[in-house]
């Protein structure tokens, strides 16, 4: 494209984001959110080699799973990708030896708030990246050592905190400028990167637009239901009791959602009759997602499954190759500068 207003426009977006690009080491600064049974090697490497961060989601992986998926994955791609890692995974630090063992150059700590031995441990050979749901806490893991953050809003799929990403964005962006930002959270087209890159972002996480990448394993059954949904079909689960905290998921509606209400009432009775301990009973209600997420992504089963979805699952239109996604949103990020008369 010649022409002079969208070489400015380019430029622009070259410019917000590039201390994201050289955070990443990437010609885009865009990461792939990490969705368990979602982002292994063929996501993570095709998302990478068409000029993102892709990101292999550890999940509930052992030592041994991590370090084979680290290996095929570079056999797939020699551009750069992370790792998350949950932090309450009973064996994280046999994880974290893992990736320094592969060489792994960025690590991103997810599902609760790191400790500083973590962080301290991955910072001896790789990036940290760690989620901040507050601005409290944003300022907390940067004086820890946090090498960027990425601030998720509740639109996102799966596990999600009570704050929109509109919110975190107003309230974050302005008062932390020392590390990379990116944020997440319903993304799903290139006018809000470019917005969220004018407020401060230095890169943006997407997640469920990648699902229906054409590399992406997940079962047919899985994508079709994204392609099918709209925003409003991605709802989050209630928690039925305070004993009981229930971090929300938002995943598409369906009999999966009732099921997981189920699973709730029977452990708090179970609870209440003396059949089990508390921390027992939480850890049961928590090990539902595993299996009903598995059952969705590998089984096809869409309807007694878990389809973790974000809320911009409705702008999610067809099966595409993932280099084709990423170019599209930056196409309409150029598209969205240019229309301003940059």
């Amino acid at each position: 494209m010649n022409d002079p207003k969208f070489a400015a426009a380019r430029n622009r977006l070259e410019k917000l984001w590039a201390p994201g690009k050289e955070f990443l080491g990437t010609e885009y600064a865009i990461m792939a959110g990490a969705m368990s049974w979602v982002s292994e090697r063929h996501l993570v490497a095709a998302v990478s080699n068409a000029g993102g961060f892709g990101v292999i989601a550890c999940g509930s992986m052992g030592p041994e799973l991590l370090a084979a998926e680290i290996a095929a994955t570079k056999e797939m791609t020699s551009k750069p990708f992370g790792v998350n890692l949950i932090t309450m995974h009973p064996q994280l630090d046999d994880l974290i030896a893992v990736c320094r063992e592969q060489n792994v150059g960025h690590v991103v700590l997810a599902g609760g708030l790191p400790s500083s031995n973590s962080i301290k441990a991955v910072k001896e050979f790789a990036k940290v990246v760690c989620f901040a749901p507050a601005l409290v806490l944003a300022k907390k893991l940067t004086r820890s050592g946090a090498d960027a953050l990425v601030i998720e809003g509740s639109e996102a799929g799966g596990h999600v905190g009570p704050v929109s990403l509109t919110v975190l964005a107003q309230e974050i962006l302005p008062e932390i400028r020392d590390v990379p930002i990116f944020c997440a959270g319903g993304i799903g087209r290139g006018e809000a990167i470019a917005s969220l890159l004018e407020m401060g972002a230095s890169g943006v996480q997407v997640g469920t637009r990648l699902v229906c990448a054409s590399e992406c394993i997940a079962h047919p059954a899985f994508k079709k239901a994204f392609i099918r949904a709209s925003a409003r079909e991605a709802v989050t689960t209630v928690q039925l009791d305070d004993r009981f905290p229930v971090i929300p998921v938002r995943a598409l509606n369906n009999k999966g959602t009732e099921a997981f209400m189920n699973v709730q009432r029977e452990v708090i009775e179970k609870f209440r009759a003396g059949h089990v301990e508390q921390g027992e009973a939480q850890l049961e209600i928590e090990h539902f997602w595993a299996g009903a997420l598995r059952r969705a992504v590998v089984d096809g089963d869409v309807e007694n499954g878990s389809v973790m979805a974000g809320q911009s699952v409705g702008m999610v239109k067809k099966e595409q190759p993932a280099s084709e996604i990423l170019a599209e949103l930056v196409d309409q990020a150029v598209q969205s500068f240019a229309q301003r008369d940059i």
